[in-house]
């Protein structure tokens, strides 16, 4: 059964649930891209597909817009895949549970999905009708946008005329974004050593961390549960001989962690047990306003192999407590806006090494390239590596721009008072495309969504409504 059918526009949420039947996070888009295939072929458009999965899908202007430049509608086709804990979906193989509440759709215990579904669906929505007016629509469907935004990188463009593309990857209504920053993936490998060890095993959990967007919500100060687990493992080694085991966080790198883990091995578990009670209470007080639900809690554990040895483990603690995270600058060109920042998204641990994974963002290029020479500097003092992959360049501001003089001005004819024209820090696929299409005008718009990244993200159906209302009469003015 359909649970959105009885909204409208019936044809955008018909679509949106059906990709929510399909899973699509990130790495895993082939079921989606051939299901828009599908659709393509039944309606006899011109469809592109490659062999990343990126999809450009191709319909030709409606009566009256023989003449009319080619508009370029542009999303991607995969999301972040996240769970509340105890959730017992399998997201690489199950679709989403729908739920609507007043003006609200969310799904049960995981992620939405409406960054970037909703962009999709709208787009399959307009190549399905035969009665809204339109120019050459072209439409780009990227994949892996969420992992540094691959698909983009990899598109080849060659079958797109148009030079005026609106992009429907963002979160707040009534804003038009016309700048981002520029971005890369960097991994830090971490050689280690293990060898016996006559402690007491431990294992910590710290979680509860409201977490989010790396990029729209680095300025908000939430704790990073990897950085605060490696606060812990130094306030159990200043009370007793420590040595470390294994230890994970988080899941992307573009999202701030909610949650880390350890075993750890001690020769004092009483003295362990007592600084972690002690520093949950003092992360507790510091993160009230931030992370209401933050807990740290400790308890004997089972771990029965080999722990890193002492060099190692030192090591380790260093590679979790001292790199920077966060914002680095504020302000710079654009008054309020992040310029750089970095969020240290995942830790994992292998039997010869810790791998730490860092989403760098920057308007500025210099500072961008600045904080991967950091991290390049910290892991070879400590005798690691570093790879940095997914770098994609920052979308710069147009000053003249006639899509947007004209988007703004149906804008305040819908709505009574005019878009809110930024720069945001987050990353979108403009820049990447900008630069394959020389002289492209661009603006990014979408819908009201909230918390994405995290399973509370939700979709307000209202805003849905409007912003549908509103493309519709953006495509009927490109004449």
């Amino acid at each position: 059964m359909e649970r959105l059918s009885h909204l409208e526009p019936k044809a955008v949420f018909h679509f949106f649930e059906a990709l929510c039947a399909i899973p699509h996070g990130s790495g895993n888009t082939k079921q989606i891209s051939d299901w828009c295939v599908s659709f393509a072929r039944e309606r006899g458009l011109e469809y592109h597909q490659d062999g990343q999965n990126n999809l450009i899908l191709i319909k030709e202007g409606t009566p009256g817009y023989e003449g009319a430049e080619p508009v370029i509608l542009q999303g991607h086709m995969d999301m972040v895949c996240e769970k509340e804990p105890g959730c017992p979906k399998d997201l690489e193989r199950e679709g989403l549970d729908l739920e609507t509440e007043g003006d609200y759709i969310s799904a049960r215990g995981t992620t939405l999905g409406g960054d970037d579904g909703i962009a999709v669906a709208m787009a399959l929505a307009l190549l399905d009708s035969d009665r809204i007016p339109h120019p050459r629509l072209e439409v780009v469907l990227t994949v892996d946008e969420e992992v540094g935004m691959e698909g983009a990188a990899a598109l080849d463009v060659s079958p797109l005329r148009g030079r005026t593309m609106i992009n429907l990857d963002s979160e707040a209504e009534g804003v038009f974004t016309v700048s981002c920053a520029g971005g890369c993936r960097t991994e830090c490998t971490l050689p280690v050593v293990r060898e016996p060890f006559s402690g007491e095993p431990l294992s910590i959990q710290l979680g509860g961390l409201t977490g989010g967007h790396s990029g729209t919500e680095i300025h908000w100060g939430r704790g990073n549960a990897i950085l605060l687990l490696g606060r812990c493992l130094r306030a159990i080694s200043a009370r007793t001989e420590l040595r470390l085991a294994w230890a994970e966080g988080g899941g992307k790198d573009n999202a701030i962690p909610t949650g880390a883990s350890a075993q750890v091995l001690v020769r004092d578990r009483t003295a362990a047990l007592d600084a972690v009670q002690q520093l949950a209470e003092v992360l507790r007080e510091e993160y009230r306003g931030t992370d209401p639900g933050l807990f740290l809690k400790a308890e004997p554990g089972t771990w029965t192999g080999a722990p890193l040895d002492k060099a190692s483990t030192r090591r380790a603690m260093c590679a979790l407590t001292c790199p920077p995270n966060g914002v680095q600058v504020m302000g710079g060109t654009i008054p309020g806006l992040v310029q750089t920042s970095l969020n240290l998204g995942i830790l994992t641990t292998e039997a010869d090494c810790l791998r730490t994974c860092f989403c760098v963002r920057s308007s500025v290029n210099s500072q961008k390239e600045e904080l991967k020479d950091r991290l390049t500097c910290l892991a070879e003092q400590l005798g690691g590596t570093v790879e940095h992959a997914g770098d994609y360049p920052a979308w710069e501001y147009r000053a003249q721009s006639p899509l947007r003089e004209r988007m703004s001005q149906i804008f305040q004819e819908q709505y009574g008072h005019p878009p809110k024209i930024e720069a945001i820090h987050a990353g979108v696929e403009c820049g990447l495309l900008a630069g394959k299409l020389p002289g492209l005008d661009c603006v990014s718009i979408g819908p009201e969504l909230l918390e994405i990244h995290t399973p509370r993200e939700r979709m307000s159906i209202s805003s849905v409504q409007r912003v549908w209302a509103f493309l519709l009469e953006v495509l009927r003015r490109s004449q």
